[in-house]
């Protein structure tokens, strides 16, 4: 065995130990007795609960991450890649076309290997514990309408990606790179107002106290709104959530229909405000800017993969491609990936409590309406209340909820 062979293999086998060991550590680290903080919005049933669910994800995730590296290490060690673009390119005799083919059939394969752990929380896990309300026929409408969108934006994006790396020379990767940020700005705008609607129905928030409570605190902080909308996110599951999209004018706020339903006014327009300190703080921003940077460095290590042929072997393929050359980045960034990764959700945790501290300093008791509110949701949507210190550094871009209270009451 190559020592190429041996590092994708280390790579692959490193990232699942790692993500293994993170969801062991979750479990055992899980707080045996409800957290003081709580007791006045949880009880005791919704403690066991919360740790029974955080437990039924666990084993699923488990399962899954081992079912999609036992499919991936097949893909390349298997000769999966190499059956996939002998297919391609019996198929079609053009780069571009034989790239799509490619993945097309990659995509598919790895998808058919994931979807039952996908149906088994959704039906499963996610009914037994009352959040469930996706009927079959639902679930596959949104798959076939995933599918043909991710086709219809995928497609060019793949398409221009491997063109560019055909004619634009060694400054390839940075077109590529540039095209990718105009691309995603332009679907940033295309998104609330077509894609978006696919999906989920969005209504004008009707008039009445919550409405006016949002319009008069917009027009205090000098924030222009697009709009103000409830989506019936109940229609899938009784999980709760809001959101700001689009930007300039065409700035929506977005409320699940399930979170106006349990949240006081006070409540609501103390999460929203968190929402609109995200923007007045720059931090979508900011947060694009670091993900483009990420993206140079991506294009760059792929800039450095195509056209190797050792590189190609290592992952069992006979032919050297453009298209494939974007699977090899996959495996390679990864470990890159993960410390990046880790950094963005150490700028994203800094952000959100920034948000926080706007949100206490611009609506009157804001910070104890906003306690109350992320209270209310923790218990809705059954939070992990104490997570471990490794997976909040790894994955989660928001801090835990027990140190956003602490910072809040910090603000009182």
């Amino acid at each position: 065995m190559d020592g190429l062979t041996l590092l994708i293999a280390a790579i692959l086998l490193g990232e699942y130990a790692l993500s293994l060991a993170v969801k062991l550590l979750d479990q055992r680290h899980a707080a045996p007795e409800l957290p003081a903080e709580f007791s006045d919005v949880w009880d005791a049933d919704d403690y066991r609960r919360s740790q029974a669910y955080g437990r039924d994800r666990t084993r699923l995730s488990v399962a899954s991450n081992t079912a999609m590296l036992l499919a991936t290490l097949a893909v390349i060690f298997a000769g999966g890649l190499n059956a996939a673009d002998t297919l391609a390119r019996s198929w079609f005799a053009g780069e571009i076309l034989r790239g799509l083919a490619f993945w097309t059939i990659l995509v598919i394969g790895l998808g058919v290997v994931s979807l039952p752990f996908s149906m088994y929380g959704t039906f499963v896990i996610e009914a037994r514990y009352g959040f469930n309300r996706t009927t079959p026929g639902q679930y596959l409408r949104d798959l076939a309408l995933g599918v043909v969108l991710a086709a219809l934006l995928g497609y060019p994006a793949l398409a221009g990606a491997i063109w560019l790396f055909q004619v634009a020379g060694v400054w390839a990767w940075l077109w590529v790179c540039g095209a990718l940020v105009v691309y995603q700005l332009v679907l940033s705008f295309l998104a609330p107002a077509l894609i978006m609607p696919l999906f989920n129905r969005f209504d004008p928030l009707p008039e009445g106290e919550l409405r006016t409570a949002i319009e008069d605190y917009a027009v205090r902080e000098s924030f222009p709104l697009g709009g103000i909308y409830t989506m019936d996110g109940s229609k899938r599951s009784s999980k709760s959530n809001a959101f700001f999209t689009g930007f300039g004018r065409f700035r929506r706020i977005v409320l699940f229909d399930t979170l106006v339903e349990r949240h006081t006014t006070a409540e609501l327009l103390a999460v929203l405000a968190h929402e609109m300190g995200h923007f007045k703080r720059g931090h979508i921003r900011k947060l694009f800017v670091a993900g483009v940077a990420v993206n140079v460095l991506v294009f760059y290590l792929l800039s450095l993969l195509i056209d190797q042929p050792a590189v190609a072997a290592a992952f069992r393929l006979e032919q050297v491609s453009i298209y494939a050359s974007f699977f090899f980045v996959m495996v390679f960034f990864t470990p890159l990936s993960l410390l990046l990764g880790a950094l963005m959700n150490a700028l994203s945790r800094r952000f959100e409590y920034e948000a926080d501290r706007y949100a206490a300093d611009t609506v009157e008791a804001g910070a104890e309406h906003l306690i109350a509110g992320l209270k209310r949701l923790s218990v809705d949507n059954l939070a992990t209340l104490t997570p471990h210190p490794l997976g909040v550094w790894l994955h989660y871009s928001h801090p835990p909820l027990l140190a956003r209270i602490a910072a809040l009451r910090q603000r009182r």
